[in-house]
């Protein structure tokens, strides 16, 4: 059994011989053997136990079997209370969702404190093979079908090589006692029901079923590692991320579902059609932004759609323009028109402001050649001013025109994406006449010329 487990160690190079290591300790059989384990193979280990209060007495025996066991053993332990239950309706999630974040975001949180390498997890191959079928019976890609993965980041998983027979075995041959939880044995949840129905009854068929699951996901997982690196370089041909860097944001999506924030990204259609499987690149691209495996599938029959089509998500919208897919963080409240009664500087949302300043025009004044700010004649403008996003029928007069312009006949001609003319400003004149398309081009209307005394300078300005 050591020599199992530190073969697996050391062939997936999980852990240092220096290194400082936490194990998620819970009392059962898995934790207690990972726990022991690695102590007799010489690694520095601290043990971390939750007690989510979900069981009444025995969350309280789990938690004393780990303290008198650490005890014993000379390991130090960390102990955490979560009241998960009431976690769990307040964040509207499963209970068993409300107890992985709440044990998780603590093992992280610990790490820090400790200075610890990572965190071990006594995940073993019975786990991986369960992983398998779940994700199978949800309905999953090749990512779902590669099973428990043995380090994802601070997560090291040393057991996978072991079975949950081996590990009895090894417990039984030291005369080692462990807690059992009694939900364990109830099969009203998806992977106890697996557990306890499905993978008896499929190992009547074949005995070795649980080692032909292990190796047809190790060969998915180098099947993957041929699909990533295709991926990769087709990556930055199609995909091009707004004010980011493409290759931080692939890197992002090989987690599958990340936890910080994914940016704005454009999809060059006609780049994606020359791909070897569009659909399964959009798949791997756009399911970590919260889009449905039926969205998708209609994205992927839908890139010679004209502009205007549109999907949506809790936190992002994806939008066709032209030969073009835009994917953007939906906005949670839009800006209201902003009234300016004088000169100042105003607050128009969290990101942005707008300052109006009055400059005499002498030798000394200039003219601005930032897009963010214009001069106007202070002589033709009439407040109070306002700002607010362009409407459907606005029109201006572009500096250095004669006729005037429909506002999105002008951002056309610019190829303005229709994601930027949504959220594209205007300044508006007490008359209803527009002074600047904000950051593009001031109104003729409004020059300074050379019977001009004062001026307006206004700047617009980001607040982060």
């Amino acid at each position: 059994m050591l020599n199992k487990v530190k073969t697996y160690i050391n062939t997936h190079k999980l852990l240092r011989p220096d290194g400082r290591y936490i194990v998620g300790l819970s009392g059962g059989a898995d934790s207690v053997a990972l726990l022991l384990i690695l102590k007799e193979l010489g690694y520095f280990v601290e043990a971390a136990h939750c007690n989510f209060h979900l069981r009444g007495k025995e969350s309280q025996r789990d938690e004393e079997y780990c303290i008198n066991l650490c005890k014993k053993e000379g390991v130090k332990l960390h102990v955490i209370h979560f009241y998960t239950a009431e976690y769990a309706e307040q964040h509207k999630v499963s209970i068993e969702m409300a107890a992985r974040t709440l044990r998780y975001n603590y093992f992280e949180t610990l790490r820090h404190d400790i200075n610890a390498d990572a965190v071990c997890i006594a995940h073993h191959r019975d786990d991986s093979v369960e992983t398998v079928l779940l994700n199978l019976v949800r309905g999953t890609g090749l990512r779902g079908l590669m099973g428990i993965r043995a380090r994802n980041k601070h997560i090291v998983r040393p057991l996978l090589a072991c079975s949950k027979a081996d590990i009895e075995a090894y417990l039984a041959a030291k005369e080692q006692s462990f807690v059992t939880d009694s939900s364990n044995f109830v099969a009203d949840v998806k992977r106890n029901k697996l557990r306890l129905e499905v993978v008896p009854t499929l190992k009547e068929i074949n005995p070795s079923f649980d080692e032909t699951i292990i190796k047809m996901s190790e060969n998915i997982g180098e099947a993957q590692k041929i699909i990533n690196a295709s991926l990769e370089n087709a990556f930055s041909n199609i995909v091009s991320v707004e004010n980011g860097d493409t290759d931080a944001l692939f890197s992002q999506l090989q987690d599958g579902m990340p936890k910080q924030a994914l940016p704005n990204f454009r999809i060059d259609t006609v780049a994606l059609k020359t791909y070897v499987s569009p659909e399964y690149f959009l798949f791997y691209l756009l399911i970590p932004y919260g889009f449905s495996s039926p969205q998708v599938r209609n994205i992927a029959s839908s890139l010679s759609s004209k502009s205007g089509k549109e999907y949506i998500t809790d936190s992002y919208t994806l939008l066709f323009d032209r030969k073009m897919i835009l994917v953007s963080q939906r906005e949670k409240t839009v800006p209201k028109p902003l009234e300016l009664p004088e000169t100042g500087k105003y607050i128009y949302s969290e990101q942005c402001c707008i300052e109006i300043k009055e400059e005499v025009v002498n030798d000394i004044f200039t003219i601005p050649t930032v897009p963010n700010e214009i001069v106007v004649d202070k002589r033709k403008v009439h407040f109070p001013l306002v700002l607010r996003r362009t409407a459907t029928a606005d029109r201006f007069r572009p500096f250095g025109m004669r006729g005037s312009k429909l506002v999105s006949d002008y951002l056309t001609n610019l190829k303005v994406d229709a994601v930027s003319k949504r959220k594209q400003l205007v300044l508006v004149d007490g008359n209803g006449e527009i002074m600047w398309l904000v950051g593009r081009r001031s109104s003729e209307i409004y020059r300074i010329d050379s019977t001009t005394t004062t001026a307006l300078r206004i700047r617009f300005c980001n607040l982060k």
